[in-house]
């Protein structure tokens, strides 16, 4: 049984798949599961540690209820992941001018840091741009926050501009190879900035809900919307609108990573089988343990079985394909990732560009004190995350990346 620890403070019990919580994150656990709403239990991931609102690699089945900040401001993130028809042969000895060609095909990074964070430093929106925005505008969600809440969606003007755009933190593109060194393309984002607004939106108005109706928590961020509200109901259509946003925005990044390597390579290069796309920052409306409650997943993957899943370490560490199982315990989840041992302050403070040179030799990324809190010592063992679920999910190809591009 991969469970590693089962915390009973609460009114369900936690189910912990690593030996490794650190305090914070036990709080916020335990503060959880006090909620009357949870179903069953929580399921804590292998890569679990504290987060902003709620524990990042947590697993909250729920009834009649969601808690937003439990979902985030990330919404959608998630993976995307492609097999080309290259060999590692087929790549140039030196990859600097293939990671160049990456971030000049992909909007990355902060305005701020020099690079542009929208296609505002881009010119005109590319026409399969337009095109996914057209869509993702005219969808009936989309309708109902523009039409019942104004503020959220015409306080800034670059939804749109996002779209098909890397962002900065932990977001990332990768040329990998496998066991077989064929070449894989990993990227990492989520909905960009529509879609922490639509979080940080709510989760204020949920907040400002338990306070109108007296409603006393544990803490504030455990805040939470009624199901059969209107508000409850703008919610879900929102984030399931981010997310569809997020899944168009990876799909965007994966063509425009390939017309790159296509244009710097000076051949055609083609995906030979089907993208693997999963979210890590959702919600969904699921069946478990004989009843249909909504499932957020907050930093964990979806692993029902057959499910193909990517779990990613840090720059400079292994990505792994694997499949799950369908472990009814995790409510059929697995881990999203390394998930960060220190946060981004304390990493600036411990490490050095030396460091960061030394934990990424041999990969072609930026080794300078803008990506100084992305160094893989910030993060957890991946092969510990790896070991610690390997009930949950089947190990297909493992991923050693050579050319990591960073916001």
């Amino acid at each position: 049984m991969p469970v590693r620890e089962v915390i009973t403070a609460g009114k369900v019990p936690v189910m912990v798949y690593t030996q490794d919580l650190e305090a914070r994150a036990r709080t916020q656990l335990e503060q959880m599961a006090q909620l009357p709403f949870i179903h069953q239990h929580i399921a804590a991931m292998a890569d679990v540690h504290w987060g902003l609102g709620a524990t990042i690699g947590s697993v909250i089945p729920t009834t009649g209820a969601i808690i937003p900040a439990a979902v985030g401001v990330d919404l959608g993130c998630g993976m995307r992941a492609t097999r080309l028809d290259l060999a590692a042969s087929d790549l140039p000895d030196n990859l600097a001018g293939l990671r160049r060609a990456i971030e000049e095909a992909v909007p990355h990074g902060r305005t701020d840091r020099g690079g542009p964070n929208d296609r505002g430093a881009w010119g005109e929106m590319p026409r399969a741009v337009q095109q996914q925005w057209a869509e993702l505008a005219g969808d009936d969600a989309f309708r109902i926050l523009r039409d019942r809440h104004v503020k959220l969606v015409h306080r800034r003007t670059n939804t749109g501009r996002h779209l098909g755009t890397l962002g900065t933190g932990n977001h990332f593109i990768e040329v990998c190879l496998d066991e077989k060194d064929r070449v894989w393309v990993v990227l990492h984002s989520g909905s960009r900035g529509i879609g922490n607004r639509i979080g940080t939106y709510f989760i204020d108005l949920a907040k400002k809900d338990m306070k109108a109706h007296f409603i006393d928590l544990p803490d504030l961020d455990l805040a939470y919307l009624a199901e059969g509200t209107g508000l409850f109901t703008d919610y879900v259509g929102a984030v399931k609108w981010a997310q569809s946003f997020a899944l168009h925005n990876r799909h965007l990044m994966m063509a425009a990573t390939l017309g790159a390597m296509q244009r710097q390579l000076g051949r055609e290069v083609l995906g030979i089988e089907e993208s693997i796309d999963c979210h890590h920052n959702f919600i969904a409306r699921e069946n478990h343990f004989g009843k249909d409650v909504w499932v957020t997943r907050k930093g964990a993957v979806r692993a029902r079985e057959g499910d193909r899943c990517i779990i990613p370490g840090s720059m400079g560490t292994a990505t792994y394909i694997a499949r799950g199982k369908g472990d009814r315990t995790s409510f059929s989840s697995c881990a999203h990732g390394a998930g960060r041992a220190m946060g981004r302050r304390e990493a600036r403070r411990k490490f050095t560009v030396v460091d960061l040179a030394a934990q990424t030799a041999g990969i072609e990324c930026r080794k300078d004190a803008d990506v100084l809190d992305e160094i893989p010592g910030a993060y957890k063992n991946i092969e510990t995350v790896m070991n610690n679920q390997r009930d949950l999910i089947e190990i297909e190809h493992v991923l050693r990346q050579v050319v990591n591009v960073k916001g």
